[in-house]
């Protein structure tokens, strides 16, 4: 028993050592307001997403991980490893979304290890100055929209977009604004597999952050993937956005059958997530109103709820990471920095606003004693978004959660025992009333550190539309050299 111990040992310890500095290329597919029942391997009954449940099948998900409940918190935890109030983000408009810039970001921190990374998609951390852009931000190759959405000229998109309905957009490529043909989400996945492509041959390590706008509305996709929705009689802006979500998974598909066609599977992590909880109400098919499947979960996009917050996360790396296995461990957003960190063999940069978090490393290598030793966190959750509709910060204070391995406390009041409660429907602060009041403690702790990083965007000026960085560089463009060019995709 003794010897077969030491040597159950020494294998965990060559698994651990076989993912620490062992320099994958790293693929990480972020979709925007796509819930964890927004797939059929979650059990959606009417989407079809086989290739996504098919990488589910032999990836290590991590089954209670946390984000934020809307966008831009989200990436700002992802860019910095810090929670969005800690570098300044409390807003996805209003100047507030802005990533506070002594941070070093992520993609910084994996260019000192001898990365190239590259953008495809959505940013949505700064679109007021040149400072702000992923350009200056750790990425070598850019190819993004603006703002919070393809067509939100208003905040801070490139103009043109609004009228383009996610079809023949204008992007932001590296420092050119140029035209794309076809639908986004196929666009975006064609630039990063062509600029992969390009990183594999070379032998350069990459990075490579497709961050879609879909299935963010408004809601439009190819007419292919809609049909199938609208012949089953479901209404119009539903059948338009399961069928992004379809289109998601068809390209996910052409992501993972390029990667096994270049041989790349057992040097690449490949990561499919979302940004925060689903963004959809109920919707009509021939006549009948339905409630969209939630994995069975209270709450969505923007909400405090567990549903609001707790997203897919699916890690694979062939031969590296458990194929299969649930990590029940409480993860969350801001612990990629530290991962990707450990992964590449990047040095924690140093930093006024340091990342936080933790490396992720021990649970994908050992799922199930890696959970068991995995320490017992708490996370804190805030809404933020006052400005918005007349809130005031003050009153937005209690729009929060806090979320421990057990617990979840909602509006710092309502206490749920999400381990049994997915639901969230048994109140439990009455039958624990010191458990209320020590994460009630935690949370006022919590809410007076985070303000002096959230004074850096506070009161600051919001651009008019025509006054955002890309818009400048586009109108610049337009009097230097005419129409954008016409961007083609690179043969991969």
């Amino acid at each position: 028993m003794k010897i077969l111990s030491i040597l159950l040992s020494l294998t965990i310890g060559l698994q651990a050592a076989s993912l620490e500095k062992s320099r994958p290329n790293i693929v990480f597919v972020l979709t925007d307001d796509q819930g964890m029942g927004d797939l059929s391997c979650m059990g959606n009954p009417i989407l079809k997403t086989p290739n996504i449940d098919a990488f589910y099948e032999k990836s290590s998900r991590f089954t209670y991980f946390q984000v934020n409940p809307t966008c831009t918190p989200t990436r700002a935890a992802i860019m910095s490893g810090r929670e969005p109030f800690a570098v300044g983000v409390s807003h996805t408009i209003l100047s507030r979304e802005r990533l506070a810039l002594d941070v070093v970001t992520m993609p910084q921190a994996l260019q000192t290890a001898g990365y190239k990374n590259g953008i495809f998609g959505k940013w949505h951390l700064g679109d007021e100055g040149e400072e702000y852009i992923p350009n200056n931000r750790g990425f070598d190759e850019v190819f993004i929209h603006g703002a919070g959405g393809l067509g939100q000229e208003q905040f801070g998109d490139l103009m043109g977009n609004a009228n383009a309905k996610y079809f023949d957009n204008l992007i932001l490529h590296n420092d050119t604004v140029v035209k794309t043909k076809g639908f986004c989400t196929d666009v975006f996945f064609q630039a990063a597999l062509g600029w992969m492509k390009e990183q594999i041959e070379a032998k350069q390590p990459y990075f490579s952050y497709i961050a879609l706008n879909a299935p963010h509305g408004p809601f439009y996709a190819p007419e292919e993937n809609i049909k199938r929705f609208k012949d089953m009689g479901m209404d119009g802006k539903a059948a338009a956005r399961y069928g992004m979500i379809e289109n998601i998974d068809t390209n996910f598909g052409l992501l993972m059958q390029k990667l096994e066609e270049w041989n790349q599977l057992e040097n690449t992590l490949v990561i499919f997530m979302t940004d925060n909880g689903m963004s959809m109400g109920s919707y009509k098919i021939n006549g009948e109103r339905r409630t969209p499947f939630n994995a069975n979960m209270k709450g969505t996009k923007n909400s405090l709820w567990e549903g609001g917050t707790r997203v897919p996360s699916f890690w694979y790396l062939k031969g590296k990471t458990k194929e299969g296995s649930d990590i029940p461990a409480l993860a969350a957003d801001l612990d990629i920095y530290k991962t990707f960190c450990a992964l590449t063999g990047a040095a924690i940069p140093e930093s006024k606003l340091p990342p936080g978090g933790r490396s992720l490393l021990p649970l994908l290598e050992n799922p199930d004693d890696g959970s068991k030793a995995w320490p017992n966190r708490t996370l804190f959750f805030n809404k933020g978004r006052w400005g918005s509709k007349g809130l005031t910060k003050e009153q937005a204070k209690y729009a929060c959660a806090v979320r421990t391995q057990k617990w979840r406390l909602v509006h710092n009041k309502f206490l749920y025992d999400i381990t049994n409660d997915l639901m969230q429907e048994n109140d439990l602060a009455a039958q624990n009333p010191e458990v209320v009041k020590e994460l009630q403690k935690k949370y006022e702790a919590w809410w007076k550190a985070v303000q002096a990083p959230l004074a850096i965007n506070e009161g600051l000026e919001t651009p008019k539309k025509g006054n955002y960085y890309l818009q400048r560089l586009q109108v610049k463009q337009l009097k230097e050299n005419g129409e954008p060019p016409l961007w083609e995709p690179k043969a991969f």
